[in-house]
Order: C-alpha cells, then structure tokens, then sequence
C-alpha cells in the first residue's frame, strides 16, 4: 500500500496550462501510476499512466498530445504537465497506484490520493 497527496490544481484560462504532482509513500517498483479525473455528474476517467519502473505511458485520446505524465524516480513523485487546457477538462483529478502494468481503469487501482480541482474558463 502507498499513500498519495496530490498539489497544483487551480483555475486558468483555456489554453493555458497547468502541472499536477502527486508524492508517493510507499514502495514503488512493480507498481503503475493513474490520473484520473471526475467531473461533476460524470464517471471517474483515465487519462494517464505510467509503469514505474521503465516510465512507459499511456494516455486517453482526450488528452493525448496535450497531457504528459512523467515520474521522478529520485523524489518519488509522479507529474502530470497539462497544455492546451479546454473547459471540458475542468474536474477533480487524482493521483492512484496499482501492483502492475499500466492501465487507465479505475477499478484496477487500490490506492488514491485526496484530488485536486481543476478549472478551466472559457
């Protein structure tokens, strides 16, 4: 089991970008990293995640060549970097780990962080 604790949400213009960071406690080789994100009446997405140990990635093709997630091995944290940001990534995201490969299911992810909002005005 790991514990997450996400920071960088707020609230920026269309366009604009925004870097989301989530600190992991815990053990983290064999282990996959998610975000994720829940609007509002919406079910909880998948937009990215990375297989700790060789940083593979893959992302939703919502967010694919706008959203990059990466990890920092030394520091024990993994980063989601979103440019281009639309009104309809407005959402609560969270930071969550799995035992294994990568995967943008939510139900394949034990553990999660407490989320940060993300806003996007037009």
């Amino acid at each position: 089991q790991v514990q997450l604790v996400e920071s960088g949400g707020g609230s920026v213009q269309a366009g604009g970008s925004l870097t989301l960071s989530c600190v992991v406690s815990g053990y983290t080789s064999s282990r996959s990293m998610g975000w994720f994100r829940q609007a509002p009446g919406k079910e909880r997405e998948g937009v990215a995640s990375i297989y700790w140990y060789d940083g593979n990635r893959y992302y939703a093709d919502s967010v694919r060549g706008r959203f990059t997630i990466s990890r920092d091995t030394t520091k024990n944290t993994v980063s989601l970097q979103m440019n281009s940001l639309k009104p309809e990534d407005t959402a609560m995201y969270y930071c969550a780990s799995r035992v294994g490969w990568r995967s943008l299911s939510s139900s394949d992810y034990n553990d999660w962080g407490q989320g940060t909002q993300v806003t996007v005005s037009s």
